[in-house]
Order: C-alpha cells, then sequence, then structure tokens
C-alpha cells in the first residue's frame, strides 16, 4: 500500500482556504500584518507555522489556533518518522519492573 506524502500547513491554507475564496498571498499578509515572505515561505512549505501566525489565521479565517498548530505539529512528527525510521527502530521499549 502506497503511503500518502506528508502535507505541509502551507498547503492546506493555500488549497482549502486562499484558492476557495479568492484571496492572494498579498491580501493575506496585509489583512493579517503577516510579512509577505513569511507567508510565501509558508506556501511553499519552505518555514513553519509558528503560535503568532496560527493565531493571526485563526483569528483571519475563524479557526483555532490549535488547528493551525496540530497541522504543523503532524507534518513534523512525520517528517522526524520519515528521516529518523531506522534510528528509531534501534530503541528498545522500556520494560516495566510491577509485577
Amino acid at each position: 500500500m502506497k503511503k500518502l506524502s506528508n502535507i505541509h500547513p502551507g498547503e492546506v491554507l493555500k488549497e482549502e482556504f486562499l484558492l476557495p475564496l479568492g484571496i492572494t498571498a498579498y491580501r493575506l499578509s496585509k489583512d493579517t500584518f503577516i510579512p509577505q515572505t513569511r507567508i510565501s515561505e509558508i506556501l511553499k512549505g519552505n518555514r513553519r507555522v509558528t503560535a503568532d501566525t496560527a493565531l493571526r489565521l485563526a483569528r483571519y479565517f475563524g479557526t483555532s489556533p490549535k488547528f493551525w498548530l496540530s497541522l504543523q505539529d503532524d507534518f513534523d512528527l512525520e517528517e522526524e518518522m520519515r528521516l529518523k525510521a531506522g534510528e528509531f527502530q534501534g530503541i528498545k521499549p522500556q520494560q516495566s519492573s510491577a509485577a
């Protein structure tokens, strides 16, 4: 079974919010006071969604800040699992001594 690619929060921002609502990155930047370079880097998948950005996006789109931070956390966890899968396999779970 083929594993789905990891989805960056910038892709969600673009595909689920900006495109359907007809909002440009420039307009989002101006309306939220987020620097345009930060918006562009998030949309390209080159920058994380920070707490500050999450608060601003949540206010603007009527979502929760946790929505945006959860997308980022999920992305980060998947990336680490992919990058370090072999290393993690070498970690043996701690056995409880209580009987």
